[in-house]
């Protein structure tokens, strides 16, 4: 009876030793990742979306196109009015072509007579009549070219409408801004969209980021850069990551009552960020563990 007792209290004695010497992590945390909301930038119907939840997706990559249809009759309708305001500066370009032309005779008579008149060949008042012809077509061409200025204005205000309905235009077509998973998807083909309506939802799984708390006593022990090990639940073992500590808060906060239990809810912890490259396995929201190496 005696030996079953011993053998028992040393069974005791071992389990109360094994538990006072078990390590627990350094931080504790879930991860998440940088989610983005793709939003409508035309109004319209959705032609055309190629958005599945769970597809990979490339930045620059084109998923939809809202109806084109009315600003595309409307810029054929400015292409058509600037030709007309072009011809009608073609018009006033001619008269004024016209114009110069009789000038600069007009100015090769007026040398020639000058030169005559120097020479006592040539009278002043034929100097005098082709001296007031000069000046004629001079004010003849600065009138036409006045005419001309206010179709030049209207065609550069047409050129700027037709770069309006252009970038419209471009806005029509639904271009992924980063590459990404698709999480969630709000919008499908033939509803109607409106400027800031929320299409869908994307986010880049392939690194993630474990938002772990630490207390002060541990922040001389990490930097920015260091190497650490995050572990997840894996069956009844735990599955060991590579990270790397990407930042630290500057400030501290109390615990999150999420993850603590109520007792250490009332410390003081600082957060920090921990990337780790995504085998497929990391999921937003997942529990992990982050333990410093050494």
């Amino acid at each position: 009876m005696k030996q079953i007792k011993a053998v028992i209290s040393f069974s005791l004695l071992s389990l109360l030793f094994a538990c006072s010497t078990e390590q627990k992590a350094d931080g504790y945390g879930n991860f998440e990742a940088t989610e983005i909301r793709v939003s409508a930038e035309a109004n319209g119907k959705l032609q055309s979306f190629f958005v599945e939840e769970g597809r990979r997706v490339e930045k620059g990559e084109v998923l939809g196109l809202v109806d084109t249809l009315q600003l595309y009759l409307k810029k054929q309708q400015l292409v058509a009015t600037k030709a007309t305001v072009a011809s009608k500066s073609g018009g006033v370009l001619s008269q004024i072509g016209v114009l110069r032309a009789e000038l600069q005779n007009a100015k090769t008579e007026q040398r020639r007579l000058q030169h005559m008149f120097d020479d006592k060949a040539a009278t002043q008042q034929q100097l005098d009549q082709v001296n007031s012809r000069v000046s004629v077509i001079q004010k003849q061409i600065q009138n036409v070219e006045s005419q001309n200025a206010p179709i030049v204005q209207e065609g550069k205000a047409i050129d700027a409408q037709i770069a309006v309905i252009e970038d419209q235009l471009a806005k029509c077509r639904i271009v992924n801004p980063k590459s990404g998973t698709v999480l969630s998807k709000y919008a499908e083909p033939g509803e109607i969209v409106s400027f800031g309506k929320p299409l869908y939802k994307i986010a880049d799984l392939s690194t993630m980021e474990l938002r772990v708390y630490i207390s002060e006593t541990q922040l001389s022990n990490i930097k920015i850069g260091q190497k650490v090990t995050v572990k997840i639940d894996s069956g009844d073992a735990m599955k060991d990551y590579e990270g790397s500590i990407d930042w630290i808060s500057s400030s501290a906060e109390f615990t999150p009552k999420i993850i603590q239990t109520k007792e250490e809810r009332v410390n003081l912890v600082y957060a920090v960020k921990v990337s780790v490259e995504n085998d497929g396995s990391l999921k937003i929201g997942m529990p992990a563990e982050m333990w410093i190496d050494g």
